[in-house]
């Protein structure tokens, strides 16, 4: 099935943003044929992201969790697999 390795940094203080989300997938798709759909797998993440955040929800496991229910959700949507999704999030202060 393949896996797919999201990182993203966050500021711990603001709970912002600050870099990525980047997407690597080993053994799921071919990146130069499924640009879209890491762009847009891109955006899923972002937006479920700052749903989290938005709300002030700083327990990173929970995070994670929404991170990859929806990229999950999205991927089967979208083409009928199941990767292994493992987000990475780092911290600054």
């Amino acid at each position: 099935n393949g896996i797919m390795i999201i990182s993203v940094t966050l500021n711990k203080q603001t709970k912002e943003i600050m870099a990525g989300p980047e997407i690597l997938t080993r053994g799921f798709v071919y990146v130069r044929e499924s640009e879209n759909l890491i762009e847009n797998a891109k955006v899923v993440v972002t937006e479920a992201l700052e749903e989290c955040l938005s709300r002030r929800n700083a327990d990173w496991g929970k995070i994670k969790m929404v991170v990859k229910d929806s990229l999950g959700e999205y991927i089967w949507k979208t083409m009928k697999r199941n990767p292994m999704i493992l987000p990475i999030i780092m911290e600054v202060e």
